[in-house]
C-alpha cells in the first residue's frame, strides 16, 4: 500500500492544473494516475498533427455512443484524450472562456464563488496572452495563449469580411469585453507546438519530489471506508495495485471517465448498480446522467482561389510545409484547422449569441475510413464554414455497462431531441447560406458541396443537419455541480455530496455548458478546485 495526501485520477486539462498546485508548496505528497501514455510524441506535439491522433487508440479512448436518434440513427465518434494532457493534448487549441452569462448563471443557481466577476482573476492567471494584458487578459501565466492575427490564411479574411456583411461585427478579442462577433481565434501554441495543460502545469509539478505520476495506470476503484473515500485502486502492466489518500481522492477523469468510476465504486444510480452486481455505497440518480454537449455541422465550398487544400496535398507540398515548421516552427502546421470564427444570435429575441462559428480553409469531404484527412485534404480548392450549439437543450447521459473497468461505458447522446435544439440549427444552417451569399464569399465560391444546391426546404435542411452533424468534443455536466444534494452530484466545493474524503474537479461538474469551446474553463475549473482544496487542508 503506497500513502499520498492526495490521489489525482487523470492527467487532463484540469487534473494537471490539480497536481501543480496542490505540489507547489512542497506540503504535501501527491500521486496523479493516467490511464495513457506520455503526450511526448510527434502528431501530438505538432498543432495541425491532431488529425494524426483522432482515431489513435495510442492516444485516445475512442468512445463510440449509442445509435442516436437525434443523428439519423448515426453512433457517433467520441475521441477523448488518454494521455498526459488529456483531450487538452490531442484538441483544436481554440482558447475561448465563454460568456460572463455562463459562469454568472451558475452563481445565481446558488454557486457561490463561480460567477465571472470570481472567476476572471483566475482567468488572467492562467494565461500568458501574446496580444498582451488588460482589463480582461493576463500575461505571464502558465499557458501561453497566440494571436495569430498575422498567420491565417487570406481566406480567413474574406470570411470575416462577409461576417461584417450579413450585420456582425469584427471581434479582435472573444475573451475580452464581449464575445459577439467574427474574428481570428486565439490558440493555446507556443512557438509553433501545442501548449497543453502537461506542458503549462504537469511538467514543472513533475520536477518535485513530492509528485509521483503513474502513467498506464487505469483507476478501476475508489476505496471506502463507511463512506469516507480512502485510496484508490488501480490497473497497470497487469497486476492491480493500492494507493492511500490521507487527505483527499480528486477525480478528474473528465465527463466520461469520472462517472464511470464512481458507478464502478459504488456510486451512482443505486438500481443500475444492484443490477450489475455492484455494492450501493451511496446512492445517487445524477452520476452521469444530465450530459451536455455542442453539436456542430459544416458547409464545404468548392472556391475559385487557392485554399490549403492545394499546399496540404501534394507530396512536394507536404515537403514544403513539412521543412517550414521543422526549421521555423511556423506555417499551416503550426495552425489549428479553424482559424477564424464567431458566435452570433439565430434571432433577434436571443438575449445572447446561441451559435458558434469556424472558417477552414480546406475541405475534407472524401474522408478513408477510420480517418481524419486533415493533412491530405480533398484534390480541389475547398473550404468549409461550420457551426454549432452554445447551449443547447438537450440531455443525455452516460452510464456504465458492466462492472468491468475496461468496458467503455454506454454514452447516449440524445442530440437535438428537443424542438428548441431543431429550431435553433435550421436558423443557423440557414445563416451559413446567408454567410456565403455575402459579396467577400460569393466572389470566390465556385459551388456548394455539401450538403449542396438541392438540399433546400425545411425538412431537407433538418433531415441533413441530423445525418451530418456530430459531436464537437464539448461533454459537460456528468457529474454537475449544485447546491441541492438531490439535484447534483458535487457541492459548491467540489466535494461529492453525502461523502467524505471525495471531491471532482473537472468540466463534468458545469452546471450547464459554456458558450464556446470547454478546455479553457476545464482548465481554469483545476485551478479554482486545487485553491479550494488548499484552503480546506490548511
Amino acid at each position: 500500500m503506497q500513502d499520498y495526501d492526495f490521489i489525482i485520477i487523470g492527467a487532463g486539462s484540469a487534473g494537471c492544473v490539480v497536481a501543480e498546485k496542490l505540489s507547489a508548496g512542497g506540503r504535501h505528497s501527491v500521486l496523479v494516475l493516467e490511464a495513457g501514455g506520455t503526450d511526448r510524441r510527434f502528431f501530438v506535439q505538432m498543432p495541425l498533427g491532431y488529425g494524426k491522433t483522432f482515431f489513435d487508440p495510442a492516444v485516445n479512448w475512442n468512445y463510440k455512443t449509442e445509435a442516436d436518434p437525434g443523428l439519423a440513427g448515426n453512433a457517433d465518434h467520441w475521441p477523448r484524450g488518454k494521455l498526459l494532457g488529456g483531450s487538452s493534448s490531442i484538441n483544436a487549441m481554440v482558447w475561448i472562456r465563454g460568456q460572463r452569462e455562463d459562469f454568472d448563471g451558475w452563481a445565481a443557481a446558488g454557486n457561490s464563488g463561480w460567477s465571472y466577476d470570481d472567476l476572471l482573476p483566475i482567468f488572467k492567471a492562467i494565461e500568458d496572452n501574446e496580444a498582451g494584458a488588460d482589463e480582461w487578459r493576463g500575461r505571464g501565466g502558465p499557458i501561453h495563449v497566440t494571436d495569430n492575427r498575422s498567420r491565417v490564411h487570406p481566406l480567413t479574411h474574406r470570411f470575416l469580411e462577409a461576417g461584417e456583411q450579413a450585420g456582425l461585427a469584427l471581434n479582435q478579442d472573444f475573451n475580452g469585453a464581449a464575445q459577439e462577433g467574427v474574428g481570428i481565434y486565439q490558440l493555446n501554441t507556443k512557438d509553433g507546438r501545442r501548449w497543453s495543460a502537461a506542458h503549462a502545469f504537469l511538467r514543472p509539478a513533475m520536477k518535485r519530489a513530492n509528485v509521483r505520476v503513474e502513467t498506464d495506470a487505469l483507476a478501476t476503484k475508489i476505496l471506502f471506508e463507511g463512506s469516507r473515500a480512502t485510496g484508490i485502486e488501480y490497473l497497470k502492466n497487469g497486476r492491480t495495485h493500492t494507493a492511500r489518500a490521507g487527505r483527499e481522492v480528486v477525480l478528474c477523469g473528465g465527463s466520461v471517465n469520472t462517472p464511470q468510476l464512481l458507478q464502478l465504486s459504488g456510486v451512482g444510480p443505486a438500481d443500475l448498480l444492484r443490477d450489475l452486481g455492484i455494492p450501493v455505497v451511496h446512492a445517487n440518480a445524477h452520476v452521469g446522467a444530465n450530459l451536455q454537449d455542442h453539436l456542430g455541422i459544416n458547409y464545404t465550398y468548392k472556391g475559385r482561389l487557392p485554399t490549403l487544400n492545394q499546399t496540404l496535398r501534394p507530396w512536394w507540398g507536404k515537403m514544403l510545409v513539412g521543412m517550414q515548421y521543422l526549421l521555423l516552427s511556423t506555417g499551416p502546421l503550426s495552425m489549428s484547422m479553424n482559424q477564424g470564427g464567431g458566435f452570433f444570435r439565430t434571432d433577434a429575441t436571443q438575449a445572447r449569441p446561441n451559435m458558434q462559428l469556424y472558417f477552414q480553409a480546406f475541405s475534407t469531404v472524401l474522408p478513408k475510413p477510420g480517418e481524419r484527412p486533415i493533412l491530405t485534404p480533398d484534390p480541389w480548392p475547398g473550404f468549409s464554414i461550420g457551426l454549432s450549439n452554445c447551449r443547447p437543450s438537450s440531455r443525455g447521459s452516460i452510464m456504465i455497462r458492466t462492472k468491468n473497468p475496461l468496458d467503455h461505458p454506454r454514452i447516449v447522446p440524445n442530440a437535438y431531441s428537443t424542438d428548441t435544439d431543431v429550431a435553433e440549427m435550421l436558423a443557423a444552417v440557414k445563416f451559413l447560406r446567408k454567410l456565403a451569399s455575402m459579396p467577400a464569399m460569393r466572389e470566390v465560391i465556385e459551388q456548394e458541396v455539401l450538403p449542396g444546391p438541392k438540399c433546400v426546404s425545411d425538412d431537407e435542411l433538418i433531415a441533413d443537419f441530423r445525418k451530418r452533424s456530430g459531436t464537437v468534443y464539448h461533454p459537460v455536466s456528468t457529474c454537475r455541480m449544485g447546491v441541492d444534494a438531490s439535484q447534483s452530484v458535487v457541492d459548491p466545493r467540489l466535494k461529492v455530496h453525502g461523502l467524505d474524503g471525495l471531491r471532482i474537479v473537472d468540466a463534468s461538474i458545469f452546471p450547464d455548458n459554456i458558450s464556446g469551446n470547454t478546455n479553457a474553463a476545464s482548465i481554469m475549473t483545476g485551478w479554482k478546485g486545487a485553491e479550494m482544496i488548499l484552503e480546506d487542508h490548511a
